[in-house]
């Protein structure tokens, strides 16, 4: 049964479940223990942690699910990493990972509250209508099986969440016209995504690929001269989150107009809690 809901309620939902999902990425915990099986190289821990679900692939794999990444950054890590550590391996450190970090921010109480497993309940309940065409790591991440603990449970449904919209995000992107580099230059225009420097760091794009991406955008007119968006640019970027939004509407109808606002009320103050205990690291979001 579906609930026709508010506008951009899906939208407004993953956002606060998405924290929940992505705080391991920045987590000690998450270094030490892939570190212990033996992938001590940060970008290496990353490129293991989030495909290690869809088996021993290789950096084209990574490449075209990651999709704003630079290829050759990948491929320096991928499939190299696997004769390291096998993808279960790798499963199984993540998993001790995202327990202990969600321990460490959230603290003992909350993880135990009935408020974490509400919304472990109302999350999965959201993945019921989830779909596995077209959107490869959403599906990895659907074979796995489900934690008992409400906490894990809750992280399980925020990733298959984030992968499910994230999955469908990539195709609006390349409907759009627009190339990894020229997704992330005009997004952190936005200014609600990702630094530029702390994009072209982590995504392995030099200063030159900024540029040219820039350019890019520039003669299709939706970057002006101070790398600022234009009227038509703002107005792409709109386009391409109410387009993912339109994707990724099942899970967020399957669940209910009430239930979603409710999970977002859960999620958003889990999501302060870890923000509040240093979940992410100063500078990452902004335009400078």
């Amino acid at each position: 049964m579906t609930t026709s809901l508010p506008e951009r309620a899906g939208r407004r939902c993953h956002n606060a479940l998405n924290p929940l999902h992505s705080s391991h990425y920045f987590s000690p915990d998450l270094g030490r223990e892939l570190a212990a099986v033996g992938i001590d190289d940060p970008n290496g821990a990353y490129f293991a942690a989030r495909s290690a679900a869809m088996g021993p692939v290789g950096a084209g794999v990574v490449t075209a699910t990651f999709y704003n990444f630079r290829h050759e950054l990948v491929a320096r890590h991928v499939p190299a990493v696997w004769e390291t550590a096998a993808p279960s391996v790798v499963l199984a450190a993540r998993a001790r990972a995202v327990d202990a970090t969600l321990r460490r921010l959230l603290g003992e109480e909350a993880v135990a509250s009935k408020e974490v497993a509400e919304a472990a309940e109302l999350a999965l309940r959201a993945t019921e209508a989830c779909v596995r065409t077209a959107r490869p790591l959403y599906a990895a991440h659907a074979d796995l099986p489900v934690p008992d603990e409400p906490h894990l449970a809750l992280w399980h449904a925020a990733t298959l969440l984030r992968e499910h919209r994230g999955d469908g995000h990539l195709a609006v992107l390349l409907d759009a016209g627009l190339d990894p580099v020229e997704a992330l230059v005009s997004h952190t225009a936005t200014g609600k995504g990702m630094a530029p420097a702390w994009a072209q760091r982590t995504r392995g794009w030099t200063r030159d690929d900024w540029d040219a991406a820039a350019g890019r955008l520039r003669e299709r007119g939706l970057l002006d001269a101070d790398g600022e968006l234009t009227e038509a640019g703002t107005a792409l970027r709109a386009e391409i989150e109410d387009e993912t939004d339109r994707l990724d509407r099942a899970p967020y109808e399957h669940l209910g107009a009430t239930r979603v606002e409710r999970l977002t009320e859960l999620a958003r103050g889990l999501a302060a809690i870890a923000a509040a205990a240093g979940a992410f690291p100063q500078g990452m979001i902004g335009k400078r």
